[in-house]
């Protein structure tokens, strides 16, 4: 679909408030007519025939009724604009945001995140001009010229003439340099994005910029890219003041030709036309008025070429628009049908394989079951699948080849929904919201009475230090979790696990990064958790997963070996190759270990 096609087809989205801005609009340049001809009137009755004040007091009192009509029109309009635009923006927003989640952490992790938030927020703030001034004014251009003319030309052809010719010159030429104003103004969209981009990145990577003294060239590269922006920026000003300064011009002329045809003919002076074209008589009267109207007929075409930028902007950024929405999901046929499975769940992948792109298999046709109630691991070194498994069962990828299995269904065919309304997640870096703390716990399951919070907060070892805050579960924290610790943070995000209720848990190794004290409590949550439920661990640290009662050892994208800890500890494979590599103590030593910490 044609950018244009697209922008047309979103007008729906402003629903009847579009439709009311443009009769608004309308009634104004209607009532602006009126309004001309009662200044004619009360102009040639004053002047040419000395009419005293009494006579004119009922036009004078019409005329301010007129102005005060019109600027209610005016104003009103500008509203429904407004709120046309504002319905078309929220509503676009929550359909990217909603296809983002679609697309998955497997689209984002491609994306620079930068330019994302620049869709999201300018490039569909963008799009308010193009729907609250420039369609409005396309629709008026097509309406309020015609109907001026149509009052015109029985006063004065030759008037009317004028304006008939002069008006196509307007949005001609607007076009012609508007062609090449676009052209600049999306690759300034594009610069603006990739320098968005870039400037997250740096803000990301602040603290290991100053760690490598490389932050004064960072500063450097934001200040070229900044001017390179600001040159781009400059380029389209100046078509776009070039664009008006014609537009105004051509409206002169045509208004100036207007005034001079009206005039010689009020002087009683010839016309340089030949002799056998008829040119009419004009009073004062109808002078008056075709001359007032003349800026009218012109005022709807220069408002169009003004908000042609506005429609250049739109254009711009509704290109990556559509190639945000225009991606397809991973999943091209969402199943429809209900989970049937029993708890606790068990899942089986059967010979899966995973390509993110031609000749890149992330994983080599493998095949493992979790059984029901089992902790089962996920250990290897990085690159070997193990977030590729994660992401296939989230239902964020779909098998390349292969099923996965959850009892006898195949979860290509179960509605996602309901399959992730039986699954809980716990990352190794939880995200915390602003809000309270008894809000962040509900995140899964947003109805929860506030026992069901406390409980779930006991059993994940985090209501002593809520219940130590000021006001406990109500208390406030910020964005990411600010003012709470790591290990506090990672207990709430297992508090939310212990809320949902889930028959099936994924942890993203959930104790990585905590002190030994938080790292044991978490610990003695996990355990408590996986009762009657199936967990998958995906560990990075091999000390994590000694408790589960089967490991599976993933090596570019096979299954190496599996088996239980001490099983595989004992083999001399590649998993004993890891702890020799990590230093992972043997049980006994770790018990030990975890003693230390509680004294």
């Amino acid at each position: 679909m044609s950018v244009n096609a697209w922008l047309k087809s979103q007008r729906p989205l402003a629903g009847g408030a579009l439709t009311l801005a443009v009769w608004l609009n309308t009634a104004s340049g209607v009532l602006a007519v009126i309004q001309a001809w009662f200044l004619a009137v009360i102009l040639n009755a004053a002047i040419f025939a000395d009419a005293d004040l009494a006579t004119l007091y009922p036009w004078f009192w019409g005329l301010l009724g007129l102005f005060a009509l019109r600027a209610l029109t005016v104003w009103r309009a500008e509203r429904a604009a407004f709120e046309a635009a504002a319905s078309v923006r929220i509503t676009l927003r929550d359909q990217l945001y909603r296809h983002l989640q679609t697309l998955g952490p497997a689209y984002l992790a491609n994306q620079r995140s930068g330019a994302l938030v620049e869709t999201l927020t300018k490039g569909i703030d963008d799009l308010e001009g193009y729907y609250a001034r420039f369609v409005p004014a396309m629709a008026l251009v097509m309406i309020l010229p015609l109907a001026i003319l149509t009052a015109v030309f029985p006063l004065d052809w030759l008037a009317g003439l004028v304006l008939l010719v002069t008006a196509p010159m307007i949005p001609l030429f607007m076009i012609l340099i508007g062609s090449g104003a676009q052209a600049r103004n999306q690759l300034q969209w594009k610069q603006l994005a990739r320098m968005s981009a870039h400037f997250l990145d740096v803000i990301q990577g602040l603290t290991t910029l100053k760690l490598f003294g490389a932050s004064r060239r960072e500063v450097a590269v934001i200040a070229r890219v900044s001017d390179d922006y600001r040159v781009s920026t400059m380029q389209v000003l100046r078509v776009a003041f070039l664009s008006s300064a014609v537009l105004e011009f051509f409206a002169s002329i045509g208004i100036a030709l207007v005034a001079v045809f009206i005039g010689f003919r009020l002087y009683g002076l010839v016309l340089p036309f030949p002799a056998w074209l008829s040119v009419p008589d004009i009073s004062y009267l109808q002078g008056l008025f075709v001359l007032m109207l003349a800026p009218e007929f012109y005022a709807p075409l220069r408002n169009l070429g003004t908000q042609y930028h506005a429609r250049m902007g739109a254009v711009a950024a509704a290109e990556q628009l559509i190639e945000v929405l225009e991606t397809p999901p991973a999943r091209s046929s969402p199943g429809t049908q209900p989970l049937a499975a029993s708890r606790p769940l068990g899942v089986r992948f059967d010979a899966v394989h995973f390509r993110y792109e031609e000749g890149r298999e992330a994983l080599k046709g493998i095949s493992f079951e979790i059984p029901p109630g089992q902790r089962i691991a996920l250990v290897g070194t990085s690159g070997a699948g193990k977030t590729t498994v994660m992401s296939l069962l989230l239902g964020f990828l779909v098998p390349t080849e292969g099923r996965i299995l959850v009892g006898d269904q195949d979860l290509a065919d179960i509605d996602l929904e309901d399959w992730r309304r039986h699954l809980a997640w716990v990352p190794q870096q939880p995200r915390l919201f602003q809000g309270s703390i008894a809000d962040n716990i509900k995140l899964g399951r947003p109805d929860a009475d506030m026992d069901a919070v406390r409980e779930a907060a006991r059993r994940a070892r985090a209501d002593d230090f809520i219940e130590a805050l000021p006001a406990g579960y109500e208390n406030l924290i910020g964005e990411r979790g600010a003012g709470l610790s790591g290990g506090q943070i990672q207990r709430i995000a297992l508090a939310r696990a212990f809320l949902r209720d889930a028959p099936l848990v994924v942890l993203d190794e959930a104790t990585a990064n905590l002190d030994p004290r938080s790292e044991r409590l978490v610990q003695e949550g996990i355990d408590d958790l996986a009762r009657n439920r199936t967990l998958l661990v995906v560990a990075h640290r091999l000390a994590t997963v000694q408790r589960a009662d089967r490991i599976l050892v993933l090596d570019r994208g096979d299954i190496a070996e599996q088996g239980a800890h001490a099983e595989l500890a004992a083999a001399g494979g590649l998993y004993a190759r890891m702890i020799a590599a990590h230093g992972v103590l043997p049980d006994s030593h770790a018990a030990n270990a975890r003693g230390s910490d509680e004294g």
